[in-house]
This record gives structure tokens, sequence and C-alpha cells, in this order.
């Protein structure tokens, strides 16, 4: 199990979402080392159809001059629209919790350049695990299914 600074900030966001009734899915952007910012799905909370954690992580951050130097951090493979702001920013590095439970679009971003990483974190599989059987409807509103 890792114990990279930014995976246990999004780890820790999604438990954050989950305990808040939302999608435990959590995002943490990092450069240098440091946490810019975290974030986490936040469709329900806020009502929000495009709050996903990798969008949340990155309205967080707010505006930056670039993002190539940056590392994206998620718990769970990014969807097509998270997909497409990582390819959009030009963030080089993406390094994700698990696919098991949501295959994403990893070639997609590894078609455009990006270096990614599965950890296959059990922390994160047991999450979306539990959460998919739990909030069936939930987990279909969110992957638009």
């Amino acid at each position: 199990m890792t114990r990279d600074i930014g995976f246990e900030a999004a780890l820790e966001a999604a438990r954050t979402g989950l305990a808040e009734g939302g999608i435990p899915i959590g995002a943490a952007l990092v450069r240098g080392g440091e946490v810019l910012a975290v974030g986490r799905n936040e469709r329900v909370q806020n009502g929000d159809p495009i709050a996903h954690g990798e969008m949340s992580a990155l309205r967080a951050a707010g505006r930056q001059a670039t993002y190539r130097d940056t590392v994206l951090y998620t718990t769970l493979a990014p969807c097509a629209m998270c997909a497409g702001t990582i390819v959009q920013f030009k963030i080089p590095r993406v390094v994700v919790g698990e696919q098991r439970t949501f295959p994403g679009e990893l070639e997609l971003l590894r078609s455009r350049g990006v270096e990614v990483e599965v950890l296959d974190d059990p922390r994160c599989v047991a999450m979306m695990e539990a959460f998919q059987r739990d909030q069936p409807a939930l987990w279909a509103e969110d992957i638009a299914e």
C-alpha cells in the first residue's frame, strides 16, 4: 500500500465525500511534492452534474499558469470528461487508485502522452465495490448509465 501524500489526500477526500452522502471519489493536484488542492465528487452535495473529483480538485487549485509540472491523483480511473480536462490542461502524469470497478479512459490518456500509473489500492477497490453495491442508482447517474 502506498503512503504517497497526494494519493492519501485523494483517498481522504473520497472518504469525506462518502460520509457526506456523496460518491466516494477523491482527487488531489500536486506540484513538487506539495498538495496544491484536493477535491471530491460533489455532484450530490452541490447538485452539480460535472463536479467529479478531478474537476473539483482543479477548481480548488484555481488558475494556474501551467499544469505541466503537476501530478493528478485520483482514487478511481477518470471518466471521459475528466480525462478530457487532463488532456486539455496538459497534466503529464495521473496516479489512479484503482480501475477494477470502473475502467475509465486510461487508454485515451495514454494515447495523448499522459503517463498513467494504476496503484490497484485495495482500500479504493473496497470502498467503490461497497458503494456500487449499496447505491446502484446513484452510481449509474454519476457515470451516465
